[in-house]
């Protein structure tokens, strides 16, 4: 299995989850940021970082936790199941 592709595939999903609720989105390229995808609306913006099948671990998840952005954004891992149609979304 190609793992990039598969995080790839995950990221578009997500992008066409924010983009029908009416964000514009970002994605990061290579994903070698902390933020896979930035998706800014007139409201918010909100910071995503895409899994597949499991949560970051610990370390990871801190180093989200401590980002700092402005006020009105929201800082979110959306993990992608294989075989389900919508992800599940953590807050942070």
């Amino acid at each position: 299995m190609n793992t990039k592709a598969k995080g790839s595939r995950s990221e578009k999903k997500t992008i066409e989850l924010l983009e029908a609720q009416g964000y514009y989105c970002c994605k990061a390229g290579a994903s070698l940021g902390l933020w896979d995808i930035i998706a800014i609306s007139t409201v918010d913006i909100i910071v995503v970082q895409v899994k597949s099948n499991r949560w970051p671990e610990r370390v990871e998840t801190q180093l989200l936790i401590d980002f700092r952005g402005p006020p009105n954004c929201k800082k979110q891992i959306w993990r992608w199941d294989d075989r389900v149609k919508l992800p599940k979304v953590r807050n942070l």
